[in-house]
């Protein structure tokens, strides 16, 4: 019996996707190095983890280009938490916004925009008009902003960037580099989930004018949801993204690729490779008691020990099971207890090498104990 060319082929594709399917979740046996990037300077990270899984020149200091408006949109979620500016705010369009060169969105002079529209058209349009907007409508000035950016960054941990505007419109002294900018991703990813969605929006109308994000991962694949780009001749082409895929999020930065397409295709080759070879897990979570301790002169006998925040540990596929944690804690515990008070730490080896290594605090207070009490355990403790 002969099968047609045509049905054949379709039988044959569906094979392969199978395959290809079944192969995406097969532990590979040995883990290759990272592939060769075609960038100045790249990074990628385990969102949860925080752990690098690859990275290149993370701390040479670059032009950043429009990513700078990451930093611009966290200064203004921080503000939009705090209280201090709402989403229907109308904001009146100065002259040096609407002036502003590069990338726009396109508002007129006098005109009143709300926050929340040019959130969008900086965040979606990369609009340098709404980010001067923005940056003078919450400071007063753009050059106020950018010292507000910088305390911001100084907070995080960003120790080798510096911004003098909103935009990241060239400047000799605009600096930052890919390990901060990881930093600054993983931070708004965390700080601002509700905010963070707007990054993953395909295009905005304003004025009329529909413009399309410039992250092309958006459309190719749909497990990315931002972050931004950004392009001056200095910078180079430059990507932050990010993708989870069931329960584990990366992060990548490339900066100073050649192009537009080689941006997009480069994030996509670390992202393949990082859910390809690594898996994250929660081991413990956060305050939920990891070991119950004697106390001693307090009002209760008891403490409850675990962890602030959940460990997360990323390890090359299949290794879960070779994972070893380990529990270190203070032997002689008094009180008063603070809550958060550290007693020891938790450690995570895997292959004799240490994944993980975190604090084991007190997840309650305790205070001084009666005098009956403070007796009682000073005298348990002299045969200790």
């Amino acid at each position: 019996m002969m099968i047609k060319p045509t049905l054949f082929k379709v039988v044959v594709t569906w094979v392969l996707l199978l395959s290809l399917q079944h192969l995406s979740y097969a532990v590979p046996k040995v883990i290759p190095k990272a592939p060769i990037i075609g960038a100045k300077s790249y990074i990628m990270l385990d969102f949860d983890s925080g752990k690098i899984l690859s990275e290149k020149d993370a701390d040479l200091q670059l032009e950043p280009a429009s990513i700078t408006k990451i930093m611009t949109s966290y200064v203004l979620f921080h503000e939009l938490k705090e209280g201090n500016i709402h989403l229907n705010d109308l904001v009146t369009i100065s002259k040096k916004a609407w002036k502003t060169p590069g990338s726009r969105m396109f508002i007129e002079v006098n005109r009143k925009v709300s926050v929340e529209e040019l959130l969008k058209g900086m965040i979606i349009q990369s609009g340098n008009d709404a980010s001067v907007a923005l940056a003078e409508y919450v400071a007063g000035s753009e050059g106020a902003f950018a010292a507000l950016m910088n305390q911001h960054a100084g907070q995080l941990g960003m120790s080798n960037t510096n911004y003098m505007n909103s935009t990241g419109l060239p400047h000799p002294e605009h600096l930052t580099t890919a390990r901060d900018l990881g930093i600054l991703a993983t931070a708004l990813i965390r700080d601002f989930p509700e905010y963070y969605k707007w990054y993953a929006i395909k295009e905005f109308k304003f004025n009329k004018i529909k413009q399309f994000n410039r992250n092309k991962l958006l459309w190719r694949d749909k497990t990315v949801d931002g972050i931004k780009t950004g392009h001056t001749e200095a910078a180079g082409y430059c990507l932050v993204a990010s993708s989870k895929r069931e329960e584990m999020r990366l992060i990548t930065i490339v900066l100073g690729t050649k192009s537009t397409s080689a941006r997009a295709q480069e994030s996509q080759k670390l992202l393949n490779f990082g859910f390809r070879f690594y898996e994250t897990h929660a081991l413990y979570q956060a305050n939920s008691p990891l070991k119950k301790v004697r106390v001693y002169k307090g009002k209760k006998t008891e403490l409850a020990l675990g962890l602030q925040d959940t460990l997360h540990v990323t390890v090359p596929r299949g290794q879960r099971k070779n994972l070893k944690p380990s529990i270190k804690l203070q032997q002689i515990i008094q009180a008063p207890v603070a809550k958060g008070q550290q007693f020891g730490q938790v450690e995570v080896s895997l292959d004799g090498k240490v994944a993980a290594k975190v604090p084991v605090v007190a997840l309650e207070d305790i205070p001084k104990g009666s005098l009956w009490q403070l007796g009682k355990d000073s005298v348990l403790l002299m045969f200790k």
